[in-house]
């Protein structure tokens, strides 16, 4: 019987390169979409540093904001784990330059998967489209929640994800064919890094290394691995009871001074720039009104909610690592 085929959009990021790994371990045969030719290299070695890919691995060049190529992409894919989507650590001023490519690339590869009469597509959405608007009265979410847009604290990254989710359901709920969506929402993602692109929440640590802030803001935050959130991709992509349903994949809760303590203990030396002193809220609104990169901060100061992944783990057997054991993966990667 003939090895099935996965399209993974994004196969140059931090999660599209372990959902790679993931699926050539389990035998499949990937395709991958990059936006240029060039990146093709990079992605390639990136993949040998967990796997043989053999001959099995093939790329092809598509872009989120194009039509074109996608029909490409997906001729004779069994699967699509679209996991592409801008990425942003600053806020821009133009919302639309990060919610247009997110929402309308979903959007192409749906309809492109569609067409050529794909099984499943799995989409990579985020916690940030489950997060309740009062957090004073919500402390734990839940797949059931979602995310106001009208939220005047919502920043550009996290509306890009809802807005993306939103539609991907919009066009599910009107789908006619036999293709079927699943929805992963991961939580802050860390663990061990193959790439230095789209690296996201794990520029938090690189900045703890490197000692670049004084002090911690009292930012907590679920950690979940890089690992376990391609492992509930591929989990998602074949369980029937999938079909339909949104996966939050969440581990444990850490405060950001938590996290800079295990890097202290577990690192020694090696994590000698990691700032031991904590730096109280107040202080970080003052300093917010003159350093724009706080802003984004600034909502999340003192907040405990915590996201549940008990329908993941009830459902589909799947379970995080321990957050530490995270931390201290994604630290070594950086510094090696």
């Amino acid at each position: 019987m003939m090895a099935e085929t996965v399209l993974v959009t994004g196969g140059s990021g931090f999660v599209g390169v372990w959902c790679i790994v993931g699926l050539l371990e389990r035998g499949y045969n990937v395709r991958t979409t990059v936006r240029s030719a060039a990146k093709e290299a990079g992605v390639r070695a990136a993949v040998a540093k967990a796997t043989d890919a053999g001959d099995r691995l093939s790329f092809t060049i598509a872009d989120l904001m194009n039509d074109t190529g996608w029909d490409v992409a997906v001729a004779g894919c069994d699967y699509v784990l679209h996991v592409a989507s801008p990425m942003s650590m600053d806020a821009p001023r133009d919302l639309e330059a990060l919610i247009a490519p997110a929402r309308d690339g979903a959007l192409r590869v749906l309809r492109a998967a569609a067409k050529a009469g794909v099984k499943r597509v799995v989409v990579t959405s985020s916690g940030a489209a489950a997060t309740p608007r009062n957090l004073k009265k919500v402390k734990v979410s839940d797949e059931t929640v979602w995310t106001d847009p009208k939220d005047p604290n919502i920043n550009a990254y996290r509306k890009s994800k809802l807005m993306a989710e939103l539609a991907v359901w919009e066009f599910a709920k009107n789908h006619k064919g036999p293709m079927t969506v699943t929805t992963v929402l991961p939580a802050a993602i860390f663990g061990p890094v193959l790439t230095k692109d789209g690296l996201g929440s794990v520029a938090l640590i690189q900045t703890l290394l490197k000692g670049a802030q004084p002090a911690i803001p009292r930012i907590g935050f679920n950690v979940v691995d890089v690992r376990d959130v391609a492992e509930l991709h591929i989990l998602t992509m074949t369980a029937p009871e999938a079909a339909g349903e949104r996966f939050i994949a969440a581990g444990d809760f850490m405060w950001m001074g938590d996290v800079a303590a295990v890097l202290r203990n577990k690192l020694g030396a090696k994590a000698a720039k990691v700032p031991t002193r904590n730096m109280p809220s107040l202080v970080v609104r003052f300093l917010a009104l003159f350093m724009p990169q706080l802003r984004a901060v600034v909502p999340n100061l003192d907040r405990d909610l915590s996201f549940s992944s008990a329908k993941a783990e009830r459902v589909l057997g799947w379970k995080a690592r321990p957050a530490a054991v995270t931390v201290v993966d994604c630290a070594e990667s950086l510094l090696g």
